[in-house]
């Protein structure tokens, strides 16, 4: 028996011993597979018990915890770990280890916390994890895992926390995770998940924390959430919810502390239900579309620290409870509608606050003095609003990180108002001072130079300072912009500007400084941006510009400088947003180094005494998309290297001595939209192939030597955009012109004669038989023709209160449709521009009116129901934004043919489409859209949709808006017109889908048709909302959706997205950072930058996640009149 009992023993020990050495072996695997930089495993070998080796735990003789977090270790991890079979505890947490998660881990049945986060795994979760059926703990955070979220999670009853945050996990949630019933914390957030939120989860019984922010999801916030009053934490911001919160949300969350609901679609009012949350901490709402006045009971919330409301569209007054709530460590209110002033003892009770955020609203009155008593203050941020008065030299001695003041109407002058920078002297730690556009005036402080050293931003543009810029501001060797814009500053550009070393921008433009450009700013090595455009500074470009290996842009525009420019200028690469040196007094022939500016978008070189031959060495800059060389001194022949530049739009070379022919390869240009060849000697014919050039809207060649045959199509029709005064020789062309016929060759007219003379009598005899008996048709049907269109046209415009006109008074009205007259085509008719007699309403005085008349091309199929369909939508509308239809004729033409017309007014300035890509080099004046502008006309367009979907029974659905669709004005007001393919919303109920026939094919125009109606087929609000997104993206960045610049699949909205906000000088529209590129970092950057939010919330794919247009058409109001305010318009 003895013995028997030692033969057991002796089997336990090497049982015992044969399992640790599997351990041992397991562990020297896992050692081997990965590298240890600090050497923290040094010690797992032979030598020592394994049970001793660091981050080894075990519970008899077998390994039962292995945790190696934080140690540094990248490489893979072993699948050897799967035969630690007593292992409870598996932490590598904090490492670097790489790879897929080894399936062996499905082994360890006795597993209950699993922390693989902050390492670098990929590929997908192993299903084997599953059968971990012990599991309590499991963290994959922070790796790169693919794939979905497993169903099979839903089945492991003792998971009690999961951690998946910060992968690239993808797909929906799955419902099965409804099933953990003892999960406490769920961590979904930062990953790529679609649709929305199961409602099973909202039933999950002792859920503390549920974290999906930054996903994809979308839908509304399933109902049951605001009933588990065991939640904590519920961030879901920066996903696709929309709806309402529910009027009760906030009653039953007796334990909730953190509630982010930012950067959503969520809107409707703040319920007053939320005040209830009295454990709430961080309450975060901003980013929505939420309407309304804060609740007076959120200022109640006794232990609320963050509190975010911006950017929705709230209005009212801020509660005064905030401003005694000591709580408070964030209050940011930015971007909505609040009014009136803050109250005198704003502040004293804000002991803890750091980050004080009222911007973009309409606050007014004085800054209070009290709010220095905020002495925890770090960003005092009030700009775009209306305060007024001195800023209180209390708010100085705040000494906070970034003070945000502008575009108010602050005040300061010699006499006082400037003690509060002198306050700032004193304060080591600010980092941005921003002043721009107030009312301070009188000499610049010197306190300025005084100022931190750390200082990254100081902006006072757009101010009446005066005096000199003060010397010792070069002290500020920290700036990284200093922005002085638009003042009243003379004097020299300091010599010691050179030593501010970290800037990146410097705009000083638009002042009246003189001297010359000193040569140390050749040291500033981070320079981006150098603009000192419209000032008196003369003498020569210093070569040491050419040191500036990282700018982008340099504007030396309207100054007096003289001298060659430095060939330095023209190798720098990084040049690619826009060189400006016009109007000065620059000479010298153009280097061929001119040829490196290869990613150059914008040259614009005109107004100087450049002389010389245009350097063929410019067909290389192939980014160029303005090119302005006009109004120099250059001779010879224009190069046909110019040809290769595919990208220009804008071509000028007005007023310089040029000679020679226009060389035939112009027409290869594409893209060409604008060519101005004016007041030089170019001789021969006008190149035939330019007329073909579809893109090419304007042609100057007035005042040169031109001769020869003036071609008829493209911009030759176009009298508007054809110029060609100047020129003896020409002949031909649009009857307009009134240019002499061109001569026929004497082989031509006998040949004539010769066919007169054979044909023969009986010939011409049947030919008059022939024409009697069709004349005698025609007129029989004319004159029935008569009477159906004055029937036709009273039906489809439903009454008698339009004028009645024929073919022949719309005829004459456009000598005969003359291509002259033309002013625009497409697939299913013309337009022609033309002078109709009319009667004026309530009189019998018959006047000349401009109308523009659209002749439809019936033998296109679908032009009939065309024109049906725009009479139908326009009888119906009448807004000050929808084009005015003046009358319809539905005739018979000269030759016996059916004939549709509609008539409007005429729209002076033609369509948008005509002035999105204007030129910064045309010498004629205001052929270009200001900021102002836009916003006006985009809210012009938001109005007229906005009209059309809520105010129209039934609602009107456009289907094909674009910018050629939307026509201009005397006074650029805009008008949206063709109706061709509109179509009436009969259900409005059905959720903005049309419930009538179906539409073959795809409604609208490419790249502007949202992109549901190339699957479903059906149309609805939702579909011209995307389209107006598209256009308001292209408004601000100057590119149409089909344009060549979006390849490799990308797409306007995507480009946009990416550069969405901080990048979106990259994907302006030109024109705009050259003409208002300094506004860029003030209050019109913020507006553009609020604009184009605007476009890409209207053009989500998601028709459901898209803005309803009368929330589109107030923002956009908002942001203009918040913009026009700034301009003082």
């Amino acid at each position: 028996m003895a013995l028997l009992l030692l033969l057991l023993q002796l089997g336990t020990l090497v049982a015992a011993a044969a399992a640790a050495g599997t351990d041992r072996d397991a562990l020297l695997a896992i050692k081997a597979a990965v590298s240890d930089p600090s050497g923290k495993l040094r010690s797992w070998n032979d030598t020592g018990h394994l049970c001793q080796w660091p981050g080894v735990n075990c519970t008899a003789g077998r390994v039962t915890c292995l945790d190696v977090s934080g140690h540094g270790l990248t490489g893979t991890l072993s699948p050897a770990v799967g035969d630690l079979s007593h292992l409870k505890v598996l932490n590598l947490t904090g490492n670097g280890i790489s790879g897929s998660i080894p399936a062996s881990l499905g082994r360890l049945r006795r597993l209950t916390y699993l922390s693989l986060g902050d390492n670098a795994f990929t590929g997908v979760i192993p299903a084997a994890l599953g059968n971990l059926t012990a599991i309590q703990v499991m963290f994959l955070d922070y790796n790169h895992l693919t794939g979905g979220v497993p169903e099979w999670l839903g089945s492991l009853q003792s998971l009690n926390n999961l951690g998946l945050t910060n992968n690239s996990l993808s797909g929906c949630i799955p419902p099965s995770l409804g099933n953990l019933t003892n999960i406490r914390l769920l961590r979904l957030g930062e990953n790529l998940l679609e649709g929305g939120i199961p409602n099973t989860l909202s039933y999950l019984p002792i859920l503390r924390i549920f974290q999906v922010y930054t996903n994809r999801l979308v839908g509304e916030i399933p109902p049951g959430f605001f009933n588990m009053s065991s939640l904590q934490e519920f961030p879901i911001d920066d996903n696709g919810f929309h709806g309402q919160l529910p009027v009760g949300a906030g009653a039953r969350w007796p334990h909730l502390q953190r509630l982010f609901l930012n950067e959503n679609g969520l809107s409707g009012p703040i319920p007053p239900s939320l005040g209830n949350l009295t454990s709430i901490q961080l309450l975060m709402l901003g980013g929505n579309r939420l309407e309304g006045g804060i609740p007076d009971a959120l200022s109640h919330l006794p232990d609320l620290r963050i509190f975010q409301v911006y950017r929705n569209c709230l209005t009212g007054e801020i509660p005064t409870g905030f401003f005694n709530m000591s709580s408070l460590r964030e209050f940011s209110i930015v971007d909505n509608g609040f009014h009136g002033e803050l109250p005198a003892g704003a502040g004293a009770r804000w002991p803890h606050l750091q980050n004080l955020l009222l911007g973009d609203n309409g606050l007014s009155g004085p800054i209070p003095a009290s709010l220095a008593m905020a002495s925890s203050l770090r960003i005092l941020s009030l700009a775009n609003n209306s305060f007024t008065g001195h800023v209180p030299p209390e708010i100085g001695r705040l000494c906070v990180q970034y003070l945000e003041l502008g575009n108010n109407e602050l005040t300061a002058t010699d006499v006082g108002g400037w003690e509060f920078l002198d306050a700032l002297t004193n304060c080591s730690g600010v980092v941005g001072i921003y002043l721009n556009r107030n009312k301070f005036g009188g000499a610049m402080p010197g306190s300025v130079a005084r100022l931190s050293p750390e200082l990254q931003g100081l902006s006072l543009a757009f101010n009446r300072i005066s005096g000199e810029i003060p010397s010792g501001i070069t002290n500020l060797v920290g700036l990284q912009t200093l922005d002085l814009t638009s003042n009243l500053l003379t004097g020299e550009i300091p010599e010691g500007i050179g030593q501010l070393k970290n800037l990146q921008r410097l705009r000083l433009r638009e002042n009246k400084l003189t001297g010359q450009v000193p040569s140390s700013i050749g040291g500033l090595s981070q320079l981006l941006s150098l603009d000192l455009g419209n000032n008196l500074l003369n003498g020569s470009i210093p070569p040491s510009i050419g040191s500036l290996k990282l700018l982008t842009q340099i504007n030396f525009s309207g100054n007096k400088l003289t001298g060659h420019v430095p060939k330095q200028l023209f190798l720098l690469p990084s040049l690619s947003v826009a060189m400006n040196l016009s109007d000065n007094r620059l000479d010298g022939q153009l280097p061929h180094e001119i040829g490196q500016l290869v990613q150059l978008a914008t040259m614009a070189l005109s107004g100087n005494r450049f002389s010389g031959e245009v350097p063929t060495e410019l067909g290389s800059c192939q980014s160029l998309e303005f090119l302005g060389l006009d109004k120099n001194l250059f001779v010879g022949s224009i190069p046909s290297s110019l040809s290769r530049l595919k990208a220009l739009k804008k071509l000028n070379l007005t007023s310089n001595k040029l000679t020679g022919r226009i060389p035939p390869e112009r027409s290869q240009m594409s893209g060409l939209q604008g060519l101005y060849l004016s007041r030089n000697g170019l001789y021969g014919g006008i190149p035939a192939g330019l007329q073909n050039m579809g893109s090419l809207i304007e042609l100057d060649v007035s005042y040169n030597h031109l001769d020869g045959i003036v071609p008829m199509r493209g911009v030759f029709a176009n009298t508007t955009g054809f110029k060609m005064a100047g020129n003896g020789e020409l002949c031909g062309g649009a009857t307009q012109l009134r240019l002499p016929p061109c001569r026929r060759t004497n082989s031509i007219r006998h040949h004539h004669m010769f066919l007169k003379i054979a044909l023969p009598t009986i010939g011409l005899a049947l030919a008059l038989f022939l024409a009697m008996l069709f004349a005698l048709l025609w007129c029989r049907r004319r004159r029935r023709s008569r009477i159906t269109a004055d029937t036709t046209t009273r039906s489809v415009l439903n009454g008698n209160n339009y004028p009645r006109v024929s073919y022949a008074q719309l005829a004459k009205a456009t000598e005969n449709f003359s291509n002259a007259n033309l002013i625009g085509a497409g697939k299913y008719g013309s337009v022609y521009q033309g002078i109709l007699p009319l009667k004026t309403k309530g009189s019998f005085e018959v006047q000349d009116v401009d109308v523009a008349v659209k002749v439809f091309h019936l033998q296109q199929i679908g032009a009939s129901r065309t024109f049906l369909s725009e009479c139908e939508a326009l009888r119906r509308v009448k807004h000050r934004n929808l084009i005015n239809i003046v009358t319809c004729c539905s005739s018979i033409d000269a030759e016996g043919n059916e004939f549709r017309a509609l008539v409007f007014d005429f729209m002076p300035n033609y369509s948008l489409d005509r002035w999105l890509h204007p030129s910064l080099l045309d010498n004629t004046e205001g052929c270009t859209l200001s900021v102002i502008q836009r916003l006006n006309i985009a809210v012009d367009i938001a109005d007229a949709l906005n009209y059309l979907h809520s105010s129209c029974e039934p609602p009107i659905i456009h289907c094909d808006l674009k910018p050629g669709n939307v026509l201009l004005g005397e006074d650029m007001m805009a008008c949206i017109g063709d109706f061709g393919l509109a179509k009436l919303l009969l259900d409005p109920r059905s959720h903005g889908h049309e419930n009538s026939e179906s539409t073959i094919g795809i409604r609208g125009t490419i790249g502007y048709v949202a992109p549901e109606y190339g699957t479903s087929g059906e149309v609805s609000t939702y579909g011209d909302v995307y389209s107006f997104g598209i256009m308001l993206l292209e408004i601000f960045v100057g590119k149409a959706p089909t344009s060549d610049a979006f390849r490799d699949g990308l797409t306007l909205p995507e480009v946009v997205g990416e550069a969405f906000p901080d990048k979106i000088e990259q994907i302006l529209d030109p024109v705009l950072l050259l003409d208002e590129e300094s506004e860029l970092y003030s209050t019109v950057y913020d507006c553009l930058v609020s604009a184009i939010r605007v476009g890409l919330s209207c053009c989500r794919q998601a028709p459901c996640q898209r803005m309803a247009m009368r929330d589109a058409a107030a923002e956009l109001c908002s942001i203009r009149d918040a913009c026009a305010r700034a301009c003082g318009q």
